[in-house]
Parts: structure tokens; C-alpha cells; sequence
């Protein structure tokens, strides 16, 4: 049976890492990409080939639309050389990063990058990469809990979550034909180096979001890459065009 690839955007560290080994763990080969860590990034693709899949690790900044088609061009070629393809069944957009400031703080250089690497970014990737989605396929955009509840100092960073989760709805409307399913996943507060760790380190952060959140601790980064895995798998076909919040439950 042909082994199943994602294409995992961010995948070097965080969220992106933690999915990465997860569907590989299930049997899946995987594409991710790094902005900067190539390191790291070789270090996941490591970590995945002694579980005995495959991976490969491509340079990519997500919020520069003009590397989408050579990157498409080195993802087609290396469908060929590793998988003798020239689909990939799961697409992943997790490539991001946080601000967190309050509304009269933000500078509209800050709200502009955001918006090219949130939602311009996902838009035209997917866009870019769809010819090369297989029929049957997956397109999950990771957004977050606080596209959903209210905290302050987050607002650019959540309006751009809005947006993406809007085009998830649509991607499932227009590409149903195809048989490509399109999904949110919305992590909550999770323990990583995201925005500088905040969550992970500040322990009066932490005590509060294990203090709101119904399962009482913080989120790890193994939690969303389980929930990915499972939003991937077949068992999940049914779902489609919905948001799935993964955050133990904050603020119910």
C-alpha cells in the first residue's frame, strides 16, 4: 500500500515538531519546512527516519509569497526522487508566530507581517500547492483559542486566526468535488518557545491557564501533534469545514 505524505509547514520545532512525529508514528512520510533552523530540522528528519518513515526537510519562509512556486518546483522534485510521485496527500499549515501587544502598541509594520504570514501566506501556499494535493486529500490550518475567547494584548495575532479559519470553511466548500477535506485546528495555551516561551516559563501565565482550563494543566506541544495525527487519519473522513479546538477545555 502507498504510504501517505504530508507536507507539514513550520516543522522544525513546536507544534510543526511535535505533528511531524506524530503522523510519522502512524505511518506517514513527511515534508516539513524551516524559516531559519535547518538544524533542527534535520534533527526531526532523524528522529523520523529511525521510526522507519521518510522525510525530508525544505527551506521556506511562509510569509514570502514570491518563494511559494520554487518551492513548489523543489517539492515536485522531490516527490520524484524520494517517493516516485508526484502528489502529497496532507497539507499543514502551521508555519507562525505570535505578538503580543496591546492595540494602541501595535505598529502597522507588525500588523502587515503578521497578515503576510497568517493568512496571505496559508492563502496563497495552499493555493501555489493544490495541483500537487491529491484527490482524497487534507488541508488542516492551525489557528487558536483565542480566535474563540478574549485575552488581552492579542488581538492582531487573533484576527489573523479569524481570517484562516473563515478559509478553511471555504477550502472545504470549493475543493469537495476533489474529495479534499479542509479543517481548523485551534491549539489553546501550549507549553513551548512560542512568543518567547511565555506559556512554557512564566509561572504565573501557566497557573493561570491551568486554573481556566477544564482538564486543570497547561497544554504540552504532544497534545496538538496527537489531535493533528488523528484530524489526518481516515477514521476522521467525516469531518469537514469545522474548527476543532484542542485546548482541554479553557474557558468553558
Amino acid at each position: 500500500m502507498t504510504r501517505k505524505i504530508a507536507l507539514i509547514t513550520g516543522g522544525s520545532r513546536g507544534l510543526g515538531r511535535a505533528s511531524a512525529l506524530a503522523v510519522a508514528q502512524r505511518g506517514t512520510d513527511v515534508i516539513l519546512t524551516y524559516r531559519s533552523q535547518r538544524a533542527e530540522a534535520e534533527a526531526v528528519v532523524a528522529e523520523i527516519t529511525r521510526m522507519g518513515a521518510k522525510a525530508v526537510a525544505l527551506a521556506l519562509d511562509a510569509s514570502d509569497s514570491t518563494q511559494f512556486a520554487p518551492f513548489a518546483a523543489d517539492v515536485k522534485r522531490r516527490l520524484g526522487e524520494v517517493w516516485q510521485r508526484d502528489t502529497f496527500d496532507f497539507l499543514v499549515n502551521n508555519a507562525g508566530t505570535g505578538l503580543h501587544k496591546s492595540i494602541i502598541e501595535t505598529t502597522e509594520d507588525e500588523f502587515d507581517f503578521l497578515v503576510k504570514l497568517h493568512l496571505k501566506g496559508p492563502f496563497f501556499l495552499t493555493q501555489t500547492l493544490l495541483p500537487m494535493i491529491a484527490d482524497g486529500g487534507r488541508i488542516l490550518n492551525v489557528s487558536s483559542g483565542l480566535a474563540r475567547f478574549t485575552l488581552p494584548n492579542a488581538s492582531a495575532y487573533a484576527m489573523m486566526k479569524g481570517g484562516i479559519e473563515v478559509f478553511s470553511r471555504y477550502l472545504a466548500k470549493e475543493l469537495g468535488a476533489r474529495g479534499i477535506r479542509a479543517n481548523t485546528i485551534a491549539p489553546g495555551a501550549i507549553a513551548t518557545d512560542f512568543n518567547g516561551g511565555t506559556v512554557r516559563d512564566n509561572q504565573g501565565v501557566h497557573q493561570m491557564v491551568a486554573s481556566n482550563t477544564g482538564l486543570g494543566r497547561v497544554g504540552e506541544a504532544d497534545d496538538i501533534g496527537g489531535a493533528v495525527a488523528a484530524l489526518l487519519s481516515d477514521e476522521t473522513g467525516w469531518i469537514n469545514g469545522q474548527r476543532i479546538e484542542a485546548s482541554g477545555g479553557m474557558f468553558l
